[in-house]
């Protein structure tokens, strides 16, 4: 691919379960997955793989492979800070199988880590890192939800919603963290035109409406 960004790395993911929710819905109670993973979601399954401070990773795209489907769950919960634990339905993505590309990029706000900024050794342990499944274990939106990586090539092999255009409306994107931004607070991201074209969830397009909000203040 020509426009691939330096350093990128391109892997599938794959599992039995994902459970990608809003975090306001985390605390307790009935939860139901966003129909594709956000990008909050995806970059934590690549930080999974190979993460340090010096670098900020960037998903670029993720192409869906598989049938979206669901199935509901009844789950028992511990108590939580006091509260009542209790039965709960959880609905569940069930066997998921994404495409992933992403790069990394220097995170400038970590000037102290400024000597650690070598593509060729990064890019290298990435790689193999990806070869051997991650440096940590890989969850696919919750930790009950076991997920698994392997390199692939972007595109390859047919997809089933290759030649589908789907719309999924406002979903939760990201956070946008002080050491990561630079500036003294959490923000909230929401994705107010969640869409997949031909199978491809595309986090580069300039037309995406991604709008912030102002959680609390932090420091860095």
């Amino acid at each position: 691919m020509c426009n691939t960004p330096k350093n990128t790395i391109e892997f599938k993911v794959w599992g039995k379960f994902a459970l990608f929710t809003d975090p306001i819905t985390k605390l307790g109670g009935e939860k139901c997955s966003y129909q594709i993973p956000t990008y909050e979601a995806v970059k934590g399954i690549t930080e999974s793989i190979y993460w340090k401070p010096t670098f900020i990773w960037v998903i670029d795209k993720v192409r869906v492979m598989k049938s979206i489907e669901m199935e509901t769950k009844g789950v028992r919960t511990l108590k939580y800070r006091g509260g009542n634990g209790g039965l709960y339905y959880y609905t569940y993505l069930k066997d998921v199988e994404y495409q992933v590309q992403t790069h990394f990029e220097w995170n400038e706000n970590m000037p102290e880590l400024k000597k650690d900024q070598n593509d060729g050794k990064h890019f290298e342990i990435a790689k193999r890192s990806l070869e051997k499944g991650g440096r940590r274990d890989i969850f696919l939106g919750t930790r009950e939800c076991q997920g698994y990586v392997e390199p692939c090539k972007f595109g390859e092999s047919d997809g089933y919603y290759d030649n589908n255009l789907l719309s999924f409306g406002s979903m939760f994107y990201n956070f946008g963290y002080p050491n990561e931004t630079g500036k003294k607070e959490l923000v909230a991201r929401i994705w107010l035109n969640a869409d997949m074209k031909n199978g491809i969830i595309d986090f580069t397009d300039k037309n995406n409406n991604i709008k912030e909000r102002v959680i609390k203040l932090m420091q860095q």
